[in-house]
């Protein structure tokens, strides 16, 4: 849950940047889940796309803890996200590296991508079984960079202006974490954390960050949006945050 002009390292226009929800209002909010929004199969992408939409509209950012008939939640931290395209995307890879660089969408587009299928599972409870992404491993774009001697982990920043996660650089470079671009055999929308979001496969759903901007390699693991919150550092479905789920992986 949460999840770019060239401006330098992964930044922002300050003015783009939203405005953080407490955490005690976007728990209590949670409760609206209970409620469900059941819908046939034929409607299903239909009320996707309404609640995204809708979320992307509201200043609280509170309709998007609402469920859909897909089965995702829409979660955002701030109370608006700007939107990006194929024109005004981009991604930065920076911090402890020889080659720093700066990614368009046509260029991660470019890259070799890897397509893989895993349930979906939210620290929140719910879950989305059999749920194909695609992009590219960021292990790729680690050794693009050159990660030098130092380095211990990998900082995830996001044009929400709100939203960051980490990662040690072992679990970076495991081969089930993507730079992805693709969900459901489609393109990201916005409400997923498009055009680019983190994947980390075995881990609770929070760490796959979305609106992803920014790749910092750093020589610490530093507390994400909502480790700072409470929520464990190392997510492992099933063996985090005192859950007995099934694993993903």
């Amino acid at each position: 849950m949460n999840q770019d002009v060239h401006q330098g390292a992964g930044e922002d226009r300050p003015e783009e940047r939203g405005t953080p929800v407490g955490r005690r209002v976007f728990l209590g909010t949670l409760a609206l889940g209970a409620l469900g929004v059941v819908a046939a199969p034929p409607l299903q992408r239909g009320l996707e796309g309404f609640l995204g939409s809708a979320a992307g509209k509201d200043p609280t950012g509170l309709t998007g803890l609402l469920p859909n008939g897909g089965g995702f939640r829409y979660y955002s931290v701030a109370s608006s996200v700007p939107r990006k395209n194929a024109g005004t995307y981009r991604l930065r890879v920076d911090g402890l590296v020889d080659h720093p660089a700066t990614y368009t969408l046509a260029d991660l587009r470019a890259l070799p991508q890897t397509r893989m299928v895993r349930d979906v599972q939210c620290v929140t409870g719910w879950r989305v079984p059999d749920t194909p992404f695609e992009g590219v491993r960021l292990s790729r774009l680690l050794d693009a960079a050159g990660v030098r001697p130092t380095a211990r982990a990998v900082r995830f920043t996001c044009f929400d202006g709100t939203y960051s996660e980490s990662l040690t650089l072992a679990q970076a470079r495991r081969d089930d974490v993507l730079v992805a671009l693709r969900m459901r055999d489609e393109d990201l929308g916005h409400s997923h954390g498009g055009p680019v979001r983190l994947y980390v496969a075995p881990m609770y759903f929070y760490k796959s960050a979305k609106w992803l901007s920014g790749i910092t390699v750093t020589d610490e693991v530093r507390p994400g949006y909502w480790e700072e919150r409470g929520y464990d550092v190392d997510a492992w479905v099933g063996r985090s945050n005192g859950r007995d789920d099934e694993p993903t992986s």
